[in-house]
């Protein structure tokens, strides 16, 4: 695990782009705090600047993203802005399933989504069929989404099909193959915005091996041009996995 600070610089290679991205868009309270305003108004600002850097990541040619949206210790929020955050999920998605085939960004879903609303489940599902069928960028959105919870729902599936002879023997590759990431390459690169130096229970399993960057910056602050200098932060690094 190696942390990069906000001090890195520089033009991107675009011969050496992280194949995977993985954010933690983390600030949006605070952001409009400082501001004066109320905690909701940071997370409507927030979901617009998820757009800038999606569409940012898609021109650079990244090809998955996953953003942290709203965790399992979430729920812990005032009930005001839990349904705010909810409801700014439901307008994206609508706007998502009528942009679709233009913007052709494949879409999924990690975390339990069975507590959501019913009309919440419907676009959910409704956007990853659309969405199974093009290629490019990959945008994966946590949701009700915790690392702790999703290797117990691992295991979990995975003894109970060991128990019914559906499986072999366990290994890394097989358990991988029980997570809500199943089939998509590990991040090579984790940004935390907002000055917090921890993963907050994001993609445990599957960080192992990633390089993580950490700023300052609010995330609704996080714009491409910061974007661009985690990445060529990140392209500094010499990723030996345990080697030499």
């Amino acid at each position: 695990m190696r942390i990069f600070r906000r001090k890195e610089g520089g033009r991107i290679d675009p011969s050496r782009l992280p194949r995977h991205i993985a954010i933690v868009m983390d600030g949006n309270g605070r952001w409009a705090r400082r501001r004066g305003l109320p905690r909701t108004v940071g997370h409507g600002v927030g979901a617009e600047n998820f757009r800038a850097v999606a569409t940012h990541c898609k021109e650079l040619g990244i090809e998955y993203l996953t953003v942290y949206a709203f965790s399992t210790e979430n729920w812990k929020r005032p009930v005001d802005e839990v349904e705010t955050i909810m409801e700014l999920l439901e307008k994206y998605l609508h706007e998502a399933i009528g942009k679709m085939e233009k913007d052709r960004v494949k879409m999924k879903f990690f975390g339990n989504t069975t507590v959501l609303t019913e009309k919440l489940r419907r676009l959910i599902a409704k956007t990853e069929e659309i969405s199974a069928r093009f290629e490019g960028v990959q945008v994966n959105i946590c949701l009700n989404y915790g690392g702790r919870d999703e290797i117990l729902r691992a295991v979990a599936q995975y003894a109970e099909d060991y128990a019914a002879g559906k499986a072999e023997s366990l290994t890394e590759k097989r358990f991988s193959d029980y997570l809500f990431s199943a089939g998509i390459p590990d991040p090579d690169l984790v940004i935390r915005p907002s000055g917090e130096y921890r993963l907050s229970n994001f993609l445990l399993w599957q960080t192992a091996y990633s390089e993580f960057y950490f700023t300052d910056i609010l995330w609704p602050d996080f714009d491409p041009k910061e974007l661009d200098r985690a990445i060529t932060a990140f392209q500094k690094r010499d990723r030996r996995y345990g080697g030499v």
